[in-house]
């Protein structure tokens, strides 16, 4: 089974602290959650200073709405790595601009299940975050229904709920928890982390 990058965790970051505990850590990726607009550009080019490569999480950026021109602002003026989103057309923008695009899917139910597999099918992300990620068996049926390598996310708090997660099939664990960002961490080999 392939990691994301060599990534079991992908670090979800929600603060400044959870920020610079990032950017002392070994990983390379990590996902931006929960910002305002005007940190956007100083936070990515910080990242860029630490060899790190940010997600952002569009539909959490706050002063910001969440459709393509978002996107097209977010791709040509700030430059992450990715976009994650649970809208379509941000979706197809990052796919365009050669970002990492990341459906994020809802796991409410069979009917709702069903309606993002007809949208993932139609727009081909790179990516799907599979919410909950507590589910194993949710997350192993998405990736074999749409062949899509899946990170699994939500609920997620312990270092047995993140081996099941990557066993069911998933590419990395989204979370917070600053915890499980050490307990999976890799030595850095470059000695920076």
């Amino acid at each position: 089974m392939l990691s994301f990058h060599q990534q079991k965790i992908l670090p979800a970051i929600r603060n400044m602290k959870q920020f610079d505990h990032f950017l002392r850590s070994s990983y390379t990726y990590g996902v931006l959650l929960e910002t305002q607009l005007a940190q956007l550009r100083s936070l990515v080019r910080e990242a860029g200073k630490h060899e790190k490569k940010l997600l952002i999480h569009v539909d959490l950026i706050q002063g910001l709405k969440h459709d393509e021109y978002a996107a097209e602002y977010l791709c040509q003026e700030i430059r992450p790595a990715g976009l994650i989103s649970t809208r379509s057309n941000v979706i197809i923008k990052a796919k365009k601009k050669k970002l990492y695009a990341i459906q994020r899917m809802f796991l409410l139910d069979n009917s709702a299940f069903e309606k993002s597999l007809e949208l993932i099918e139609r727009h081909k992300p790179d990516y799907i975050e599979v919410l909950p990620g507590i589910a194993p068996g949710l997350v192993k049926l998405v990736k074999e229904r749409t062949n899509i390598p899946v990170f699994a996310g939500g609920f997620i708090t312990t270092a047995t709920e993140v081996k099941q997660a990557l066993e069911a099939g998933a590419a990395a664990v989204t979370t917070s928890d600053t915890k499980l960002w050490k307990e999976f961490e890799q030595p850095d080999a470059t000695g920076s982390g």
